[in-house]
């Protein structure tokens, strides 16, 4: 039975093997196979349109400083900014969608995004780029979404965990698809090209959502009015926490007095907006489920994930990018990152199961340890294809864990579907003020270090010493065929020297890195442990007990 045209939030009378999930989410008719392999590539090109912009800017941001004659501290601003949006929207797009449906925001933001993009090619101003990157992280969270619902249509039922699995994890691979090609985007016409590209990226994603629709589903009116209050209190200072941590370790924490600032004002806004929510008799973030200890173990065992992970950008594209190489020196690493997160994701469609969604936490836990002890051995001379085992592994270790993670939740929003939009929220925040906490500790440790290592190194370099001695012959000797004055044969011999043992103080402080991030690791890995192991014993002594048996 259709619901009638007039009355868009009548009851439908669904198939059993229709019925939507959750509301706001498409019905699951029964598919044609060249129809699902349709949804399985419509669902895999918008999950990657939703991501891939972005990480092409991130990946290229040092080119894009100089074509908009930025500094480094203007510059960073570019992603900071698409998370800011990114983690802001979740709060009114599951609304949004239950009330509206999903294809209406996706398809009118996908709209909005392809006009910013197309009139920011005609302006050279890193103002315009903001606003882009803006509307990139608002259609980035409807993508993903849509992405899921696109892989739940190309999956029969039995394999819907397989779909969700894929739809969740295939974002993860514009990261290093974005270092494969951009630098050839650039060549074409500088930051242009990749503007370019992007927009026909995003033209491509509205021509297919338009052309394959997805089935309709059930709509409710939700929104209420003190639903915008919360966003008006919380979009603010999650904006301004993201700027605090993006920016944070480049402005220097405590040199540049609108950080402490930013801080103050955004943990006045998001203290004032929980408050809020917690008095509200129906809330938008239901702050007792969130609060409970399931919730907040789940929410900091993802964030501590992500702190780990996020030593394959700061730690070892940061130490690569320091010494001078670039993207295209970089490829062989791309792939190795890349073919990690395909072997993840096709083991995590193959082995998850909703009774023992812990143990490939623990194994990418595992495996993240592995990787990082492997670059702690890292030295001056390390370059890309001396880090490809330890790279596959933390890219197989990112989508591993993924599904798993978010599917470990999924039960307390079945059990009450007012929490999706909570659950949601945790989810976006664990994953997109975890990739900025994790970058912020680990650049701020590495930095922190450099300067211990480089005190301990110019203690030493003594010139008494007699292989300091020797060493500043070498460089005399080095340079000796293109200065003949020695007062200044002998000031570019110590300035070599000094730069030699800058690089090594660096090189010391990412390997001490790479330890603290093995060391989260290890850590989460054994309180996990301890947590699976307490609940086990708890377990089976209230079975004794419910048995009558010692």
């Amino acid at each position: 039975m259709r619901r009638p045209m007039s009355d868009p939030y009548a009851p439908r009378d669904w198939a059993s093997h229709e019925k939507p999930m959750l509301l706001g989410s498409p019905s699951t008719p029964v598919h044609s196979t060249p129809k699902r392999i349709a949804y399985g590539i419509v669902g895999l090109l918008v999950c990657i349109t939703g991501a891939l912009g972005n990480a092409m800017v991130a990946a290229n941001l040092q080119n894009l400083q100089g074509t908009f004659a930025a500094w480094s501290t203007e510059i960073a601003w570019l992603p900071a900014v698409y998370v800011m949006t990114n983690v802001s929207i979740n709060l009114l797009l599951v609304k949004f969608r239950q009330q509206y449906g999903l294809r209406a925001f996706t398809e009118g933001f996908l709209v909005l995004y392809v006009l910013v993009t197309f009139f920011h090619l005609l302006v050279n101003d890193l103002n315009s780029a903001l606003f882009v990157r803006a509307a990139h992280g608002m259609v980035a969270a409807a993508l993903s979404s849509l992405g899921i619902y696109y892989q739940i249509q190309a999956w029969p039922a039995r394999h819907r965990l397989k779909a969700l699995t894929i739809g969740i994890t295939g974002s993860s691979l514009a990261i290093p698809i974005a270092r494969l090609f951009s630098s050839e985007l650039l060549q074409i016409d500088e930051w242009r090209g990749l503007y370019v590209f992007e927009l026909g990226l995003a033209l491509i994603s509205l021509a297919c959502v338009i052309a394959l629709k997805l089935p309709p589903g059930d709509r409710k009116k939700v929104f209420e009015k003190k639903d915008f209050i919360t966003f008006i209190l919380l979009a603010p200072g999650m904006a301004l926490l993201c700027a605090v941590l993006s920016l944070g370790r480049l402005v220097w924490w405590f040199e540049a007095p609108w950080i402490g600032w930013a801080l103050a004002a955004s943990l006045v806004l998001i203290l004032t907006a929980i408050m809020f929510e917690h008095n509200r008799s129906n809330p938008l973030l239901n702050t007792r489920w969130l609060s409970s200890g399931s919730i907040l173990r789940l929410g900091l065992i993802m964030l501590l994930i992500r702190i780990v992970l996020a030593e394959q950008n700061t730690g070892v594209i940061g130490w690569l990018q320091y010494v001078g190489l670039q993207n295209e020196q970089m490829t062989h690493l791309a792939w190795a990152i890349f073919a990690g997160i395909v072997c993840g994701i096709v083991a995590s469609c193959l082995t998850i199961k909703p009774q023992r969604l812990a143990w490939p936490i623990l194994t990418s836990l595992v495996l993240m340890i592995v990787a990082s002890l492997l670059d702690s051995q890292s030295n001056y001379l390390t370059r890309p294809d001396q880090l490809l085992i330890s790279q596959f592994l933390l890219g197989f270790a990112s989508a591993f864990f993924l599904a798993p993670a978010m599917l470990a939740g999924i039960g307390g929003v079945i059990a009450d579907p007012r929490n999706l939009v909570s659950f949601s929220v945790l989810f976006g925040m664990s994953q997109n003020i975890g990739g900025l906490l994790g970058s912020a500790i680990l650049g701020t440790f590495q930095t922190w270090r450099e300067k211990y290592h480089s005190s301990l190194l110019a203690d030493q370099l003594s010139q008494a010493s007699p292989l300091v001695t020797q060493r500043l012959q070498q460089y005399s000797q080095m340079f000796s065929s293109q200065i003949n004055d020695s007062t200044l044969l002998n000031a570019q011999a110590l300035a070599q020297l000094q730069t030699v043992s800058t690089l090594q103080a660096n090189v010391l402080a990412w390997n001490d890195t790479y330890l603290l991030t093995a060391s989260i690791a290890a850590a989460t890995l054994a309180w996990i442990s301890w947590r699976l192991l307490r609940l086990r014993i708890t377990a089976r002594l209230a079975l004794r007990r419910a048995t009558g048996t010692q």
